[in-house]
């Protein structure tokens, strides 16, 4: 496609300035038909997770569309799910900016963005009116007001409103832009908020003749104790599969002290082998018990082959688009396809 020639304006502009400029970018593409001229395709294999059949393993991670404004643009480029969130309960406008950084030298991002969202009934409109067929994963949240001990509330009213149209619903307890939101990822809070969810999902199943599954979303900043207990307790609450991972506190391979001192989620390369680790350390300890979705520093078709070799079933791409652009998502589908 033409990425390659657009990167340099794009990476000229305000990272979160650029990120709207690509989004309008491939909204014309796809309403004016040059996506289909462009897009490289490649063929993938079906599979089977979470009682869901994917066209392909590839699939588009959270954050990139937040309100789900422009699904249908996305999955034109031959991704088979895309998964679209953080959304809170009520609108909210995020942190302040400036809140992205690019490290071009490491392809690399940090982010403190807060769960800026236009809010759950505007992301359900975006989804009707996309009229998508494909498999749509809603990440939701917890709204940043809302004190830690109500989160199961705001967990719980996101999980009513998206029900009827997801394909699977992300719990995402694990950003580092939401004050205290991993305390969520503690062992005692974690089995009492899975366990309201998962009331609540039964009650959904009844009420709309359809089970939506359930996945959680998790750190790549934990030990490998804390990391079996969490594994345990996904079994033990019969949660449906597990996204692994978001963006990381760390800051491997970031020299720089001022950079490094940068508040949020550090994505992009650096994270890969953080987040591979615990890919591989569940996949260890869930043997087969729930599928894994891997996520974090996904740049080529080889890093997409590591992490299911890790033990990934699926596997979510976002900071690699922003320095590979479309042709990653063709890339890591024919790495999967074997």
């Amino acid at each position: 496609m033409l990425y390659p020639l657009l990167r340099p304006f794009l990476f000229r502009l305000d990272p979160e300035r650029a990120h709207d400029v690509t989004l309008r970018l491939l909204e014309f593409a796809h309403r004016s038909g040059i996506d289909r001229l462009l897009a490289t395709r490649a063929a993938g294999r079906p599979v089977t997770a979470m009682g869901l059949r994917f066209p392909n393993p590839v699939g588009l991670a959270a954050g990139l569309d937040k309100n789900g404004a422009h699904i249908a643009a996305l999955a034109a480029l031959g991704f088979g799910f895309i998964e679209i969130g953080t959304v809170t309960p009520r609108a909210q406008p995020g942190n302040p900016k400036p809140r992205m950084l690019r490290l071009p030298q490491q392809r690399a991002i940090i982010n403190r963005m807060g769960f800026n969202n236009d809010g759950v009934e505007t992301l359900i409109e975006n989804v009707r009116a996309s009229a998508h067929g494909g498999i749509i994963g809603i990440n939701i949240g917890k709204n940043a007001a809302t004190p830690l001990e109500k989160a199961a509330d705001d967990y719980l009213s996101a999980m009513d409103a998206v029900y009827p149209h997801a394909s699977y619903i992300a719990v995402n307890v694990s950003s580092p832009n939401t004050r205290n939101l991993r305390r969520l990822q503690q062992v005692d809070e974690l089995s009492a908020l899975l366990a309201q969810l998962k009331e609540r999902q039964q009650l959904l199943a009844d009420t709309h003749g359809r089970y939506v599954p359930l996945a959680l979303k998790i750190a790549p900043d934990m030990d490998d104790d804390h990391l079996t207990a969490l594994a345990r307790v996904l079994v033990e609450r019969r949660v449906d599969g597990v996204i692994a991972t978001n963006t990381t506190l760390a800051r491997p391979g970031i020299a720089d002290p001022a950079v490094a001192a940068e508040t949020g989620g550090l994505s992009g390369a650096p994270l890969a082998l953080l987040s591979t680790r615990v890919i591989a350390l569940l996949a260890r300890e869930l043997d087969g018990a729930l599928p894994i979705i891997g996520t974090g520093g996904i740049m080529s078709g080889k890093d997409a082959a590591e992490k299911m070799a890790a033990g990934a079933n699926l596997i979510q791409i976002y900071s690699g688009l922003v320095y590979r652009g479309p042709k990653l998502v063709a890339e890591c589908i024919k790495a999967t396809a074997n």
